[in-house]
């Protein structure tokens, strides 16, 4: 679906619930499970959300969106979690508007964020660069993946 003024990313197409509430858009977000306003960003995040659960098989039950969490005493919200079905984080998820240039403070931050959750892998996206990482925690190293993973290999994690 084209929405004028929103990016085209580097995903399969989908179609979205998108509506017009006075002079702004808002999208449906089946993992709320409401309409929250069409951000550049948020565009992206919905997008991903989709790929997960339509080509990785991510049961959406188990996506948490915008998790809140405290670290080192402030107070942060990660995009995207993905959890197992004992309520392990397996990945977490940085989204950027389309327009938002990936770079090393885009990762670190992710990594920050990941030594609250501690999730064997990560992934960082523009929506038209996607970047996923498996996170080794017993040896302490890390590498990129080609793809983000099947949740059934996550879940083996």
């Amino acid at each position: 679906m084209a929405v004028e003024g929103i990016s085209r990313l580097n995903f399969p197409e989908f179609d979205f619930r998108v509506r017009e509430v006075g002079k702004s858009l808002q999208i449906f977000d089946a993992v709320r499970k409401k309409f929250v306003p069409l951000t550049p960003e948020e565009w992206v995040r919905q997008h991903l959300i989709r790929y997960l659960c339509d080509f990785k098989n991510v049961p959406t039950g188990l996506i948490g969106v915008e998790v809140a969490f405290l670290l080192n005493g402030v107070n942060h919200r990660a995009d995207v979690v993905v959890y197992g079905r004992v309520g392990k984080p397996l990945v977490v998820v940085e989204c950027k508007a389309a327009d938002v240039e990936l770079s090393e403070s885009t990762v670190d931050q992710v990594v920050r964020y990941n030594s609250y959750f501690k999730a064997p892998y990560l992934v960082i996206t523009n929506g038209i660069k996607h970047y996923t990482f498996a996170v080794s925690w017993e040896s302490g190293n890390s590498y990129s993946l080609n793809e983000i993973p099947d949740y059934s290999v996550m879940e083996q994690s």
